[in-house]
């Protein structure tokens, strides 16, 4: 079995390394890929690289030109965690809405501190579009997607994207996001925290960590929020949804009665990840036409 957060955080770095290497034999094992999911047949996926980022990309198999672009970015409260761990997520996403899905291996902490995975995830936005053309996508129509870790990191890309004039992202998917870590320190879920911020506790209040922060949510793509009745972080993924509609962003919620965190990634165990998906592929297709 995995070690619990308490553990890592007892263990730092090496704690860590081994989480992250337990956690990637679980989904390699061929035994519990009805748990975890695998690719869907309907897509090739390849690997490219943006400098020392490794990135996933799944392509629908039938021939398209100029397809819609979705960056999708793992979860794993930014210290552990790999585009593998939404192969399922992903790649039925590129199949049902013939997008090109990439998805990062963005730096994780705490080798890695903040804001590492926000600037990894700001130049795979840059990359992509400027590379579009091989790619076969279109880069006018871009969507940002993410869940846990991962939606706090697709929520930020979105308000720097805004700030720096970025208009091509036309949706953002934030499934269960942390919005706000502001007071999340100590043990358990802050320790994870303690690992990406690292000793400077005034970065939480940042709006590139803490994206509920932002001065302003106005002028923001349209956005699908999921979370989960019995998601500890439920909270979070509501307050961004308030925060949202109260700047007059377009917004939708998904919130099923018998999931909790993390249930999109775990297709064999929780039956809510269909319907989670099918509102993700409706949302995308509306919005990237």
């Amino acid at each position: 079995m995995t070690k619990t957060v308490a553990e890592v955080q007892d263990h730092g770095v090496d704690g860590m390394v081994e989480l992250r290497q337990r956690r990637a034999a679980l989904l390699a094992n061929r035994r519990l890929t009805w748990v975890f999911g695998v690719d869907d047949p309907g897509v090739v996926v390849r690997e490219a690289w943006v400098g020392e980022i490794r990135l996933r990309v799944h392509t629908p198999r039938a021939p398209a030109a100029g397809r819609p672009l979705v960056l999708a970015f793992h979860g794993g409260g930014w210290c552990w965690g790999s585009p593998e761990q939404s192969r399922w997520m992903a790649g039925r996403i590129a199949a049902r809405t013939g997008a090109i899905v990439v998805a990062p291996a963005y730096r994780l902490a705490p080798e890695h501190p903040y804001p590492a995975a926000v600037e990894d995830s700001w130049a795979v936005l840059m990359w992509v579009v400027a590379n579009a053309d091989e790619l076969g996508a279109d880069p006018t129509r871009v969507a940002v997607l993410g869940d846990s870790a991962g939606g706090t990191l697709a929520a930020v890309l979105a308000l720097r994207a805004r700030d720096e004039g970025e208009s091509r992202i036309r949706g953002q998917v934030l499934i269960y996001p942390l919005v706000d870590l502001v007071g999340l320190r100590g043990p358990g879920l802050g320790g994870i925290v303690d690992h990406y911020l690292g000793k400077d506790v005034s970065l939480a209040e940042e709006w590139s960590a803490s994206p509920l922060r932002a001065r302003s949510h106005a002028g923001l793509p349209p956005a699908l929020v999921l979370t989960a009745r019995f998601d500890p972080m439920r909270s979070h993924a509501e307050r961004y949804a308030n925060a949202l509609r109260t700047a007059g962003v377009e917004v939708a919620v998904h919130c099923p009665r018998l999931a909790t965190h993390a249930y999109l990634t775990l297709p064999g165990i929780s039956p809510a990840s269909r319907g989670g998906l099918a509102r993700i592929v409706g949302f995308l297709r509306e919005r990237l036409g």
